[in-house]
């Protein structure tokens, strides 16, 4: 017995020492997490290193894994949240994932597949992967901007679907169970279903925030009573027949109304993370690399489609409910790849006996291919739509009207004698020194709140981006003496244009004659700036350094020697 614990344990640091030296490959390579992760699954497997021996205890922290990426995902599902989304996202949302099932169906079809795998893999390709979306959108400070808020809401819609089709699935596979004795079973799941739904409601009613407030007074006491909590349910609803996915999913649900939400949710992050690894090394300990060399061929197909037709989709909805070709290329852009629950999928439907390796090892393969290049692609999108915007009139109404107001807002915002782009921290103390010495000043910004808190200083403001040259062509700068740029430069996007550059080229282009002021952090930056125009270079910590200097020098000169 201790020999094979000590096996096991020997086992288990190897996978994680060999996931850190796959993760560090794919840190230098501006990879997520997830593409490392299904690299590190492969190369575990039978068929390539085969260091997977203990297969029912790698089995058993990928069951929990997949407990607490639901569980997470439940926390998401606040119903007033679910409630408030916007008409674009439910559009979009249910728009992206009816085209992309509906054409991936019959495109599995045309590649020779059998009608239940081709719907299997088609609902697979319909999955965004949130946790990569998000983090790229955060890293490039756009979670705030038009096009990031829209993304966050439709995928939402994708949850809410991905949360179906599990239902369904679990349905399926209550009727189809060995053990079944017909209707009766499903009638006895759905009851219980039934039942612990009703007692999650009673729980949230009733309960949840009285117990969280208390257990909240320890940060370590929240996190293991989370993790028992998906864990509990989610051993529930195995026990109950409707599954352990489902299970996590409702205790999630049972405290997404919670105002330690967020909390659970930044805590758990890194655990979901390190139980993922153990997912996808027990989905590689089943793959056969001898059979995914049949599938390359399908899964350039299947790639192609998705890295193409999910943002154009995008891009059509969006468009036709009156959204500029920017916005919705931007948003469209985020959807170019498949997640973690197209993986979760189509285990569940192995599980149930529909479908079998091959279509795992497809979707796995179309898996690495989207979410390796929709990096790249989200993170240099400016640039993409800058090369792509010639050919997307087709996807932009005569008159934009969902964004016309803002930009037409701007436009009539005359008289102003300065305009600030960037209403963070420096650009707001910027706007009030000016206010304070009675001239009249514009702010514009792409962040809502940002928006919000310069209006309750009293300015105007209206929604914009600095780096969008439409945008600033539209403003009426005619008697402005002065643009100002307090934009920071977007530290986790380096191969994004430097937005003071961007805003200097829209300038020129809608023929600004002002002066042009522009913020930076490295000294550096400054003489570059200055010879492609601006008219004076700020240098907040450097400034803010001078005067602490000059006023500590003129503290101790009265002093002196006397």
């Amino acid at each position: 017995m201790d020999a094979n614990f000590a096996s096991i344990f020997y086992e288990i640091a190897l996978l994680v020492l060999l996931a850190a030296g796959v993760g560090f490959v794919g840190l230098m390579l501006r990879q997520p997490l997830v593409v490392a992760f299904i690299a590190v699954g492969v190369l575990a497997g039978p068929d390539a290193l085969g260091l997977v021996s203990s297969v029912e205890f790698i089995e058993t922290l990928s069951q929990i894994s997949i407990a607490v990426l639901l569980f997470l995902v439940g926390l998401k599902l606040d119903v007033s949240l679910v409630r408030n989304l916007g008409k674009v996202a439910v559009a979009t949302g249910l728009g992206q994932v009816t085209f992309t099932a509906f054409f991936g169906f019959l495109i599995c079809l045309a590649l020779g597949l059998d009608a239940v795998a081709s719907l299997y893999i088609a609902i697979a390709l319909t999955f965004s992967s949130t946790i990569i979306i998000v983090k790229l959108l955060s890293d490039k400070q756009e979670i705030g901007a038009l096009h990031g808020k829209i993304a966050l809401g439709f995928l939402i819609v994708q949850d809410i679907f991905v949360v179906l089709a599990m239902v369904t699935l679990s349905a399926i596979g209550v009727g189809m169970g060995e053990e079944s004795g017909g209707l009766w079973d499903v009638v006895q799941v759905f009851l219980g279903g039934a039942v612990m739904v009703g007692v999650v409601v009673l729980f949230i009613r009733y309960l949840a925030d009285p117990l969280l407030r208390q257990i909240a007074r320890s940060s370590e006491l929240m996190v293991i009573f989370a993790v028992g909590w998906a864990a509990s349910l989610a051993a529930l609803g195995d026990v109950l027949g409707f599954g352990k996915e489902l299970g996590g999913l409702l205790a999630g649900v049972s405290l997404a109304s919670t105002e330690f939400r967020e909390a659970i949710s930044s805590r758990l992050a890194s655990l979901r993370d390190f139980l993922l690894l153990f997912f996808f090394i027990n989905l590689g300990a089943g793959l056969q690399l001898s059979t995914l060399g049949d599938q390359i061929g399908p899964a350039v197909v299947l790639s192609l489609f998705v890295l193409i037709g999910n943002p154009l989709i995008v891009l059509a909805i969006m468009g036709y409910m009156g959204y500029r070709k920017r916005t919705g290329f931007l948003a469209g852009l985020t959807v170019a790849q498949i997640s973690e629950f197209s993986l979760i999928f189509m285990a569940m439907g192995i599980t149930i006996g529909h479908v079998g390796n091959e279509a795992m090892g497809l979707v796995t393969l179309v898996g690495l291919v989207t979410i390796a290049l929709s990096v790249y692609m989200i993170t240099w999108s400016h640039k993409l739509f800058e090369i792509c915007e010639p050919y997307l009139g087709l996807f932009e109404r005569r008159r934009a009207f969902r964004e016309a107001d803002d930009t037409e807002g701007a436009a009539e915002l005359r008289g102003h004698d300065f305009v600030i782009f960037g209403l963070g921290r420096y650009g707001c103390r910027i706007g009030a020194r000016l206010q304070e010495q009675g001239y009249r000043v514009l702010g514009i910004d792409f962040d809502p709140e940002a928006l919000a808190n310069w209006r309750r200083m009293g300015l105007d403001a209206t929604y914009g981006d600095a780096t969008d040259p439409e945008f600033v062509a539209h403003l009426d700068l005619g008697g402005v003496n002065a643009v100002v740029s307090a934009v920071p430069r977007d530290r986790g996007a380096l191969t994004e244009a430097d937005p003071q550059q961007a805003l200097l080229h829209g300038l020129k282009s809608a023929n600004y004659k002002g002066r042009v002021f522009l913020s930076v952090q490295k000294v550096a930056e400054a003489d570059e700036l200055l010879h492609q125009g601006a008219s004076v270079v700020l240098k907040p910590f450097d400034d803010a350094a001078d005067y602490a200097v000059r006023q500590l020098i003129q503290e101790q000169e009265p002093k002196g020697l006397g």
